[in-house]
């Protein structure tokens, strides 16, 4: 799809109000003429010159079991978390040792599959920040039991949460994610007509979508167009004179109008972004043949491409689902943390290879945390739990907040080891979106609730794991 809708047309609101047009193509016909973008009144003062930056959401979907990836192993924190992890506790033995710079509270280690990761956050590009979901407002677990505070709906839920985390709106449902409302307000750095600074490898999605602007998905093989358009000779050069000549026409009907001028900025979307990519050389790094890897080899590929696309800000997402581990977590996350550590890790070597490590920041997000005691080798839903962000734009080597105790009912148990979150998906969003370029002033524009978190006349950063905010 093209990066904007015909200029009197939102796409969402078109698709919508397309299915009435049996029972009144007059009344369809004057929404559509008389409707103007919602959401996107406020200023942003965009940065000169010719800077790139882009930000990568590799999403765990299912609900990673965090808490299994970034472990305690100093002597007394470790008892605390065998004896509440049980069967799926990891020998203390086998954690990957981790030495942040300032963070001295706990001794803490990584799941053993993720030595790549391992060496990252040692070289100073990668982060940890502990125990982040979902919230309102901030909850203390009295407030909790008592329900004094307002919660997120579905709290728990695959589906809510999922959405919560893309759109960073818990209180309510709504189809327009923080990703989305971010590139409302920096898509004008884009000198492109065609090509959306949204990019979705994993398909249409939450987090992307904004009031203006939408994704653009395609595959780890390049851009999704029709079929043999654009080969010729033979049938395909028919094939595609026939669809020229068909989108070509000047129809009077506002549908079929709309509807050819949408698919010619698709092909053209198609035909621009595939050029663009064939272009660029091979990267030397390996990458491994796992899907999450073959992903974020194209997120490297088209970011190679960024100045022949025109691109000053681009925002990656990647889903990387099978994270519900009910049972056999152990197993699993063997072989699935693995996966994670050797893509990212790949990620990071070909960025080195155009020179972008440091105008690039990957960060992961989940559906929840789980709990911490064991459902017989397995895992339930929870809340609270860890991620990490990659980049040379990341203050790494360190721990952001305090990495939470894991007795069983401390102040932060909510039951079965469901911790509130420490940290809410807002101040971690917003660190991300500041560096992106995002003013404090329009930090409510992209995180409605930040206000209840953060202080965004402040001096000083939400979390400050990113440089230069």
């Amino acid at each position: 799809m093209s990066r904007q809708p015909p200029r009197n047309i939102s796409r969402r609101r078109f698709l919508g109000q397309a299915s009435c047009a049996a029972v009144g193509c007059t009344s369809l016909f004057s929404t559509l003429l008389n409707l103007r973008m919602s959401g996107t009144a406020a200023a942003q003062t965009l940065p000169p010159g010719n800077d790139y930056k882009a930000l990568v959401c590799l999403f765990l979907a299912g609900g990673n079991d965090s808490f299994n990836m970034l472990v305690p192993r100093g002597a007394s924190e470790y008892v605390e978390y065998a004896a509440v992890r049980g069967d799926i506790a990891l020998a203390q033995a086998d954690l990957l040792p981790i030495n942040p710079l300032t963070y001295t509270a706990k001794s803490l280690g990584l799941h053993p599959s993720m030595s790549e990761l391992q060496a990252l956050f040692e070289a100073g590009d990668a982060a940890f920040i502990t125990n982040v979901g979902t919230l309102v407002e901030p909850v203390t677990k009295a407030q909790y039991e008592s329900g004094a505070v307002p919660l997120p709906k579905g709290l728990y839920s695959h589906s809510d949460q999922i959405q919560q985390w893309q759109t960073s709106v818990p209180q309510s449902t709504t189809g327009i994610g923080w990703g989305g409302r971010t590139a409302d307000l920096l898509h004008m750095l884009n000198d492109n007509e065609n090509i959306s600074m949204n990019i979705s490898l994993s398909g249409s999605n939450v987090w992307q979508a904004g009031n203006e602007v939408f994704e653009y998905a395609i595959s780890n093989n390049g851009s999704i167009g029709l079929s043999g358009y654009g080969h010729s000779p033979g049938f395909w050069g028919v094939q595609g004179a026939a669809i020229d000549s068909r989108l070509d026409l000047d129809y009077q009907n506002l549908f079929e109008k709309t509807f050819a001028r949408t698919s010619r900025q698709s092909i053209d979307a198609h035909e621009e972004f595939s050029a663009a990519i064939g272009a660029e050389s091979p990267f030397t790094t390996v990458f491994p043949g796992t899907q999450v890897a073959s992903d974020l080899h194209m997120v490297a590929r088209t970011i190679a491409a960024r100045q022949t696309l025109n691109m000053r800000r681009q925002t990656f997402f990647v889903m990387f689902g099978g994270w519900d581990h009910h049972d056999e977590v152990l197993n699993n996350q063997l072989v699935m943390l693995q996966y994670v550590s050797q893509a990212v890790n790949a990620f990071f070597s070909a960025l080195g290879e155009i020179g972008m490590q440091q105008d690039v920041t990957l960060f992961t997000a989940s559906d929840f945390g789980r709990t911490l005691t064991s459902n017989q080798m397995g895992s339930d839903h929870a809340w609270g739990g860890n991620h990490f962000v990659v980049g040379g734009g990341v203050n790494g080597r360190d721990i952001y907040r305090d990495y939470p105790d894991l007795y069983a009912d401390n102040p932060l148990d909510t039951g079965r080891g469901r911790l509130i979150p420490s940290i809410s998906c807002d101040e971690y969003f917003a660190e991300l979106a500041l560096w992106l370029g995002v003013d404090k002033g329009n930090l409510s524009v992209v995180l409605p609730n930040i206000g209840h978190f953060y202080d965004t006349g402040s001096s000083a950063p939400p979390l400050g794991f990113m440089q230069g905010i």
